[in-house]
């Protein structure tokens, strides 16, 4: 193409987009007009307003997010028609089925991502936008099929621009990281794309080595699966899963940018409404919690919470003592047991045995001399006095609490953990025993989940609560009753032309059921409030490192098994995580799970990965480390340190890196000042790392391993290592630089 030529294209398509910008501006206008309506109070009852102000705020979030990039491409078919590819969908004014940009999520738009020289989807050329802001600033083009090919439409060794088919995509991930983490709509690739768009119903899981894309490609098909199944899955929202807090406010802004707000983000401490827990067990004991062997010491420890009385528990009566001796305890537990409810409701079966063997005791020695068994009347009535005594009687309910007391997970488990007798009882191992405080801690999140169903509902409190509730509704009825005598009219008064009055309509209740307060909370705040909640589907990142535990908590969260799972079994530090996902998942989704892997790094640029290749190739020699897409040009340094310099070769490199662009990190073991540990660099991406005690990170076995591959796989530009004592012997690869003249401790890029 002439440059005369590429500049006449280049206005047509500024052209282009700037029209479908103001058929956006246009279309935001009328969601705005609709949302100050509906705030207004115009039309409908108060629910139904709310209904339409949520619905008009959602729309405006979607359309907001289409200014940042809101067309990125055109495809051109052989026949010489085109199509516009973008953020969202776009339709014509007169016909609605008619699309003027293209979702990058509809199938019509897969060529894009996908069309090669070798197969071209029946695609001629794609082209991709360079733009800033609203504004196409320029574009590349690449013709599809081969030079000559009658299907690419005969193009020429000159218009075959296949070589440029990366320029957007290496742009991309030479740009400097800003503090979250980017989408990739405009740059999906096509093993991306293929596993995005992957239209499988049960768990797919999705490994891929450091900066291969597993996370945001796991993001872009949650997207993806709710555009092409919105219905199904936004009443109930997705679960996204990661390890950390860091992690969870590094992703977090992708799906907002692909307009999907309905998604809640957690992580494994927080599943447990109520909780945030970040503390961590020693390794040990984190093996132990987590492993399926843990569900026989929680059943024991709520059976040794089931007593017999070590001596008859006495009961005084108006007419008689009664006696809770160990027979009839040893008898109501058994029978409260066998019924296989959870404890805190098995309690009822418990008090109804207890309650039945005390009268039967009772009646005959108070109806001695006057009453027998043949006058079952005389009899019944009588135990029914005693039951209603024996329900006030403080004594009575005292004793029940100690034989058979109301617990809630949290109350099992904190004495459980602190006890040496109690574990014992339990079987449990003595490691579990906590030493340190009564904090939780991540692992202890699935124990009480767990509990949470073992134990039941607290019945007692949920009897008060309903009857509170019943007694506030009785008392909102009789108010509506009152509103509506006040409406009534004389009849003898009415005009022919009054057919209905207020109380034709309605009854007291439905006006009461008006007068409740409906819960308005959005979708994310009422998922994360409430443990019964259900998601239609659940991305786990950094599934490598959930233990078996884990995973029951997640199934209970998603019966539907609808899971994309993230992960890569070389990164696994916790003593509890997946050896093979086999072994996690089989159990829950026998042949319903699949496999996809990535291989290819965007991330971490080749002399980067060939330093932490040979780390892999020491505690993980099976594992192949994915292939970088580039070099930068920037070789990895190495400086040994005295301990009191230390300090101020890390304070040289913040300083240098503060003034570059882009984002920079220290790693190390802990205690070393103004460094992150590599567990809370996880998922994350800087680019500039400077990892300090590389041998000190090694010295904590394979977990150690683990953590140094994490570190040195966090860079996107530019690597330093400081050490004080030897140079680990797996990294020797790195270049030795001695300190600089002057301030700083790395050589210039």
């Amino acid at each position: 193409m002439s440059t005369q030529g590429y500049e006449e294209e280049l206005r047509s398509e500024r052209s282009y987009v700037a029209g479908l910008y103001a058929r956006l501006d246009a279309e935001r206008a009328r969601v705005k007009g609709e949302y100050d309506a509906a705030l207004g109070g115009t039309g409908g009852t108060p629910m139904e307003r709310d209904v339409r102000v949520r619905a008009s705020a959602k729309e405006a979030r979607r359309l907001d997010v289409a200014d940042n990039g809101l067309c990125f491409g055109r495809l051109d078919t052989l026949s010489g028609e085109h199509s516009y590819v973008g953020r969202i969908g776009l339709f014509d004014d007169e016909n609605e089925y008619e699309p003027v940009l293209l979702d990058w999520r509809a199938p019509a738009a897969r060529a894009f991502y996908v069309a090669t020289g070798a197969t071209p989807e029946n695609m001629r050329r794609r082209r991709q936008f360079h733009t800033r802001g609203r504004q196409v600033s320029g574009f590349t083009d690449e013709v599809l099929g081969r030079p000559g090919d009658e299907r690419s439409g005969g193009s020429t060794p000159q218009e075959y621009r296949g070589e440029q088919a990366d320029a957007a995509l290496l742009a991309a991930v030479n740009a400097p990281r800003g503090e979250g983490m980017r989408d990739i709509v405009a740059t999906i690739q096509a093993e991306q794309d293929a596993i995005i768009r992957l239209d499988h119903p049960g768990v797919l899981v999705i490994e891929g080595g450091p900066g291969t894309g597993k996370t945001v490609v796991a993001l872009h098909r949650v997207a993806y699966l709710l555009y092409t199944q919105r219905e199904r899955m936004e009443r109930h929202g997705v679960l996204v899963v990661g390890p950390n807090p860091a992690f969870l406010n590094h992703i977090g802004r992708v799906l907002p940018s692909l307009g999907e707000s309905e998604v809640v983000f957690m992580t494994p401490g927080d599943l447990v409404p109520g909780l945030s827990v970040t503390a961590e067990d020693a390794p040990e004991t984190v093996r132990l919690k987590g492993s399926l062997k843990v569900l026989d010491v929680l059943a024991a420890a709520i059976a040794d919470r089931q007593r017999l009385p070590e001596q008859p528990l006495p009961i005084v009566l108006s007419d008689v003592t009664v006696r809770i001796d160990a027979g009839i305890a040893e008898w109501a537990i058994q029978e409260a047991r066998s019924s296989g409810l959870p404890h805190n409701e098995a309690r009822a079966v418990f008090t109804e045995i207890i309650t039945w063997a005390l009268t039967e005791r009772a009646i005959p020695r108070i109806g001695k001399g006057w009453l027998t068994r043949d006058d079952r009347q005389a009899w019944e009535e009588l135990r029914a006095e005693l039951l209603k005594e024996l329900a006030e009687d403080e004594t009575f309910t005292a004793a029940l609490t100690e034989l058979w007391p109301i617990l809630t997970p949290e109350t099992l488990l904190a004495p459980l953990f602190s006890s040496p007798e109690r574990l014992r009882a339990a079987g449990a191992d003595q490691a579990l025993l906590r030493t340190d405080g009564d904090a939780w801690t991540v692992s202890d999140i699935p124990l009480l989940d767990e509990l949470a169903d073992l134990l039941g509902r607290d019945t007692v409190a949920d009897q008060a609560a309903k009857q509170a509730a019943e007694r506030e509704k009785r008392a909102e009825a009789e108010y509506a009753a009152g509103v509506l005598d006040s409406l009534k009219l004389d009849r003898e008064e009415m005009d022919e032309d009054i057919l209905l009055s207020a109380e034709n309509l309605l009854y007291s209740e439905d006006l009461a059921d008006r007068f409740e307060e409906h819960d308005t909370r959005e979708l994310v705040e009422r998922a994360a409030a409430d443990r019964d909640w259900t998601y239609r589907h659940v991305v786990v990142d950094e599934a490598q490192e959930l233990s078996e535990m884990d995973w029951r908590v997640l199934m209970r969260r998603c019966p539907g098994r609808s899971f994309t799972v993230v992960g890569d079994l070389a990164q696994r530090r916790s003593a509890a995580g997946a050896t093979s996902w086999a072994t996690m998942l089989e159990a829950y989704v026998p042949g319903r799970w699949v496999y996809r892997s990535l291989t290819v790094n965007y991330r971490t640029p080749a002399e980067i990965m060939a330093v932490a290749a040979a780390l892999l190739a020491e505690f993980a020699p099976g594992v192949r480390p994915p292939e970088s897409v580039r070099a930068c040009g920037v070789q990895p340094w190495s400086r040994r340190v005295a301990g009191d310099e230390l300090p101020a070769a890390i304070e040289d490199f913040v300083r240098d890196e503060g003034g570059r662009e882009g984002t920079s990190v220290v790693i190390g073991p802990p205690g070393v000042p103004g460094a992150v540990v590599a567990s809370e660099t996880k998922g994350l991406e800087f680019d500039a790392v400077l990892v300090v005690d590389p041998a000190r990170i090694l010295a904590d076995g394979p977990r150690g391993a683990a953590e140094l591959y994490v570190a040195l796989t966090r860079a996107t530009q530019r690597l330093g290592v400081l050490h004080q004592g030897p140079l680990p012997e797996v990294l020797t690869g790195l270049a030795e630089t001695p300190a600089p003249a002057g301030a700083g401790n790395r050589p210039a890029a």
